[in-house]
């Protein structure tokens, strides 16, 4: 006998779980399917436990500069063994949190792997043993994404690595090969840096963390290398080939130069492919490409009564996207009308050290789109905040619409800027101009005055610079 519900999600990632919820709160049956962990790869492998990890090394760079802060301190050393394990106690905590809300919410989840079994219909399986029969009206895919896999570069868990595995290490490399430049690998490659790691990163594009303005990827490339950190870009990795304990890379230019690279570990961090597979979607008129789910504004593919909602639906591959798709879909199943996403107000956190954070259109973009702008920027090392706490380095930067004062992007570099971008998320929403933003008054001393000071200086008003 089949189990019926009003809404069945499989995948309890940020997407799924949060999309669970919500149909809780509107009165929906709901039924969360889940083939490995509650949370999903965000609280399991990705946001959360390199958060944790990236915290120690936070705290270790810190130690090694106790002198600039009028202390001392002998024999600093880190144990890995417990830096790993309090990252995974992290992750725990917080699973166990999500398997209370599913409770709470009395939304009902079924430990095993779901798929389309016909129209309305999901099978779920638990190591090839059927365990559940589920009927609904609305079947709602968010079953996330994995790493992507490069042909004759693929990772075996040992010495080339995915970042799970990077996660979790057992002893430090001496060297380390990170390639792909994006969040997740720059990320790594700061984590594993502040360790005493020789690190190099490898980008094949002509600039590292490529979606970002040019202008702070440029001043995240000068910290990175004034860090130790050495960058290759405009540079493909051809061949990786292992021997009992390292690996040599064979690396070429864009103009043809090549060369070798012996390292200890080598971490691939290339992007991510979306879990499309063994989803049922055969014979269904669900769209995929170029390993997407193709959904519209209310996250509605073209089967009817399937609904797919973040990773696996394209980019931005972030947790916070996810969700916010989970909620607009299941708002739309009830009948609500919520906004479509609005991709260009999705901000994007990348944790190395300085911490890089935006939103909206970088310079660039907003100058290809044929508009005319005002661009203000702002330095850390002018205000008093960032010089107290010995973090006067990073540049806030403000793009707005030159003849109507629309916010059209932020781009930051610095201490604590993933805290702060939310600032300008809200104006943006808000559909505030510069007008609002100027008459907003700002905390003093704060970090989150170099906004204020970015957003004058776009209008040729900024105050202490």
């Amino acid at each position: 006998m089949s189990e019926q519900f009003d809404v069945v999600i499989i995948g309890g990632g940020p997407g799924g779980y949060v999309a669970a919820i919500r149909a809780a709160q509107l009165g929906m049956k709901t039924a969360l399917v889940e083939r490995e962990h509650l949370g999903g790869i965000c609280l399991n492998w990705g946001c959360i436990p390199t958060k944790a990890l990236l915290r120690s090394s936070e705290i270790y760079h810190t130690l090694q500069h106790l002198d600039a802060y009028g202390m001392s301190a002998k024999g600093i050393s880190f144990d890995l063994k417990k830096i790993v394990a309090r990252s995974r106690d992290v992750s725990a905590q917080l699973t166990k949190g999500i398997g209370f809300l599913m409770k709470k919410h009395k939304v009902t989840v079924f430990d095993g792997a779901g798929a389309l079994a016909g129209r309305g219909k999901v099978s779920v399986t638990k190591d090839k043993k059927h365990v559940a029969a589920l009927e609904a009206k609305h079947i709602i895919i968010a079953t996330g994404a994995r790493a992507r896999v490069l042909p004759g570069l693929e990772p075996d868990g040992k010495l080339i690595l995915t970042y799970k595995e990077a996660m979790v290490p057992t002893t430090m490399p001496k060297s380390l090969l990170v390639v792909g430049s994006g969040a997740i690998g720059i990320e790594f490659a700061s984590f594993y840096r502040t360790f005493g790691v020789e690190v190099t990163v490898v980008e094949v594009q002509d600039r590292i963390l490529p979606v970002e303005d040019e202008e702070i990827s440029k001043l995240a490339h000068k910290s990175f290398e004034g860090e130790g950190m050495k960058i290759r870009t405009a540079t493909t990795v051809k061949a990786l080939k292992k021997s009992a304990n390292s690996v040599t890379a064979t690396l070429e230019t864009k103009d043809g130069k090549k060369e070798t690279l012996t390292v200890d570990r080598v971490i691939m961090a290339v992007g991510i492919v979306g879990n499309t597979e063994g989803l049922g979607l055969e014979g269904t008129k669900v769209k995929i490409e170029r390993g997407q789910i193709v959904i519209d504004g209310m996250c509605r593919t073209h089967e009817p009564g399937v609904y797919a909602i973040g990773d696996v639906a394209g980019a931005p591959w972030l947790a916070h996207k996810a969700s916010h798709e989970g909620v607009i879909c299941v708002e739309a199943i009830a009948g609500h009308h919520p906004h479509p996403m609005a991709r260009e107000q999705i901000p994007g956190c990348t944790y190395c050290r300085p911490q890089i954070a935006s939103v909206g259109l970088t310079e660039k973009a907003a100058k290809e789109k044929g508009l005319e702008v005002k661009v203000g920027r702002f330095p850390f090392h002018g205000n008093g905040k960032a010089i107290a706490l010995g973090e006067p380095q990073g540049l806030i930067k403000t793009v707005f619409n030159a003849k109507t004062g629309e916010l059209l992007g932020a781009h930051m570099i610095g201490a604590e800027v993933t805290e702060l971008i939310q600032g300008y998320v809200i104006g943006m929403t808000l559909e505030a101009t510069e007008a609002e933003l100027m008459h907003t008054i700002f905390p003093h001393p704060t970090l989150s005055e170099m906004m204020h000071e970015s957003v004058l200086d776009a209008f040729g008003r900024a105050l202490h610079i």
